[in-house]
């Protein structure tokens, strides 16, 4: 059976011949009631500040699960960015070396090229000097034939088979106009 401040302080007892002293019971009761009492009431404000202890408890729980929640997002946007910059980053060193390739390629074409060129130019001259060589051959024999023909005197000059460079001079005065035409 639960007793409570109340029922301690209306509480009352049978009177025997030799009795108690019904003012030291009634004060002792009194006594033992104020004490139930102060104690009921220091459970129920411990009680009230348990609840209230409880649900801060629970807020910060809360919170603290939004700040793990907030953390983990946070690094996995963090990782995804520094995929991203990565990938990128991939992309760009991709994209440059193709360039470079090309350019590599570009100017190694465009150097074989050149070569080809200047080597073509090269066999052009080789070929037009050999040309111009003969042609001055056969414009000398054909004046040698022609003086002989006519009854003139030869000139001194280097047989036609072993011409030199410091011959050419003389060629270029003995070539007819003609020959220049052909040419």
């Amino acid at each position: 059976m639960k007793i409570t401040p109340v029922d301690v302080a209306h509480k009352t007892f049978n009177r025997s011949f030799y009795g108690l002293n019904q003012t030291e019971v009634v004060a002792y009761l009194q006594a033992i009631s104020d004490q139930l009492e102060a104690l009921f009431k220091e459970r129920n404000e411990l009680r009230e500040r348990l609840r209230e202890k409880e649900i801060q408890i629970a807020e910060f729980k809360e919170r603290d699960q939004l700040l793990k929640t907030t953390l983990t997002t946070a690094s996995q946007m963090s990782e995804k960015i520094r995929e991203d910059a990565e990938k990128k980053a991939e992309l760009i060193v991709q994209e440059a070396q193709l360039k470079t390739n090309d350019l590599q390629r570009s100017t190694h074409e465009s150097l074989q090229k050149a070569y080809t060129e200047i080597n073509d130019l090269k066999a052009l001259r080789i070929q037009f000097e050999s040309n111009m060589k003969a042609l001055a051959h056969a414009h000398l024999s054909l004046l040698e034939e022609g003086k002989k023909y006519m009854g003139m005197p030869l000139t001194e000059s280097a047989p036609h088979s072993s011409l030199s460079d410091e011959s050419s001079p003389k060629l270029t005065s003995e070539i007819s106009p003609l020959a220049v035409d052909i040419l």
